[in-house]
């Protein structure tokens, strides 16, 4: 079905600020006289039929191998090329490649907002029926669903933020970890005062600065309650509780490393990774990265801070991604077979021992002890990543005006009042509260 370039570029436009080709397994574009939507085996006969497979991360190459070989065995028939991109060129090229028909059939798809942008674009083949789909809970679907409610995706991880700790430089300094604002404050001066930069915060990329609001946010502005009442439009960005989550990310300025506006994730690490940071802010994909930089200190985090002292913290917790399949692919039950084996709690166990991760897959255990915490911390007591999980909409999105406009209360161009307004007026432009 030919699709129009508006359309086109709308959702191009949509995709690269959510942040943040090949022949082979496709053809060009679908059609009613499609084999695969007739039920027909469009297996070719002699040759496995080749699946190519889109990621935005290079560094699972080798986990995949490994996942890829174990399906593979199990069927011969199928040979699945994984191809990852940098993520921040992933959706450009995605994006190409749907328009054109070809070079993809299983996709990585964006979280929220960036897979129902797909799905609504008629990009995606519907997984509603796939065999496994029941080991995901239905709060993890909607993370790849369109907006006529159907699943497109296969949820692939979860992320939590969190506060992660050098506990060596904690017990060194006499330092418990923080469980309220105004402790952890404290701890940041006491840290400040030997000299040691409290928090390895980088904010030349913006996400980062609301990774880290979305773990210090919710003590001041109620977490999921607020969440709720903001999709409802009983109250707004201008609320003075958001409000005060701003001014605690401006409080924070001065516990962040010199500069920090003008330096990248990497460099935050290092500080981090030498010992002349005691604090860093992400997702718990970095367990992954902190074993293969070897680190000489043992690493712990905070799920989040306390409302108040002896009550719990909410962790953020959020599905990372999911796989779909190109409704291009002229291998829909080749790239089906793929999608469940994804789905399997044998997938599920595997990805997160291999890579680390919390798995969405029903009844898999992760192995790492600091993933086991996390887990059992979300099942406890979680919050959605407020921007990312409802507000990725918009050109450019709500989540992106909100992080460019802490970028421009870093350089004091912008009050917190100002961050507030301009994240409620981009708001303004597409939110409909639900009734």
């Amino acid at each position: 079905m030919k699709r129009k370039p508006l359309v086109f570029s709308s959702m191009l436009i949509l995709l690269s600020t959510i942040l943040s080709a090949c022949s082979g397994g496709s053809a060009t574009k679908t059609t009613d006289t499609n084999p695969a939507a007739n039920g027909e085996v469009t297996k070719p006969k002699g040759d496995p039929v080749k699946l190519v497979m889109y990621s935005w991360r290079p560094e699972d190459k080798d986990g995949y191998a490994k996942f890829i070989a174990e399906f593979e065995k199990d069927n011969p028939d199928i040979k699945v090329e994984f191809k990852p991109f940098k993520a921040t060129e992933y959706n450009t090229i995605l994006a190409n490649s749907l328009q054109s028909g070809t070079g993809v059939d299983i996709l990585q798809l964006r979280p929220y907002d960036g897979a129902k942008a797909l799905a609504d674009a008629n990009y995606l083949s519907p997984l509603d029926k796939v065999k496994g789909i029941e080991n995901f809970a239905d709060s993890y679907l909607d993370a790849a669903r369109g907006s006529d409610k159907k699943v497109y995706g296969i949820p692939l991880m979860l992320n939590n933020a969190v506060i992660f700790y050098n506990k060596k430089l904690f017990d060194d300094n006499g330092l418990q970890p923080p469980e309220t604002w105004d402790e952890f404050v404290k701890t940041c001066e006491a840290l400040k005062a030997k000299n040691i930069i409290p928090i390895a915060q980088a904010g030349k990329a913006a996400y980062l600065l609301s990774t880290t609001h979305t773990v210090i946010g919710p003590s001041a502005y109620g977490g999921t309650e607020f969440m709720q009442a903001l999709l409802k439009g009983t109250t707004n960005f201008k609320d003075p509780k958001f409000l005060d989550s701003i001014k605690r990310m401006k409080q924070l300025e001065a516990y962040f490393p010199k500069d920090f506006v003008a330096i990248e994730d990497k460099d935050a690490q290092g500080l981090f990774y030498t010992g002349k940071a005691a604090m860093y802010i992400n997702g718990s994909q970095r367990l992954e990265t902190f074993e293969a930089n070897k680190l000489s200190f043992p690493v712990e985090f905070i799920p989040g801070l306390a409302a108040k002292k002896g009550e719990q913290a909410q962790i953020a917790t959020w599905v990372d991604g999911s796989y779909g399949i190109a409704k291009s692919s002229k291998y829909q039950e080749q790239a089906t077979r793929f999608i469940e084996f994804l789905a399997s709690k044998k997938f599920g166990q595997m990805f997160s021992d291999e890579l680390t991760r919390v798995s969405p897959v029903k009844g898999v255990e992760p192995k790492h002890p600091q993933l086991k915490k996390m887990a059992a911390f979300s099942e406890k007591n979680s919050t959605p990543y407020l921007l990312l999980t409802s507000f990725s909409q918009g050109t450019p999105t709500t989540k992106t005006t909100f992080e460019d406009s802490l970028q421009g209360m870093y350089i004091g161009k912008l009050t917190p009042e100002k961050v507030a307004e301009d994240t409620q007026a981009s708001a303004d432009k597409w939110f409909k509260p639900q009734k």
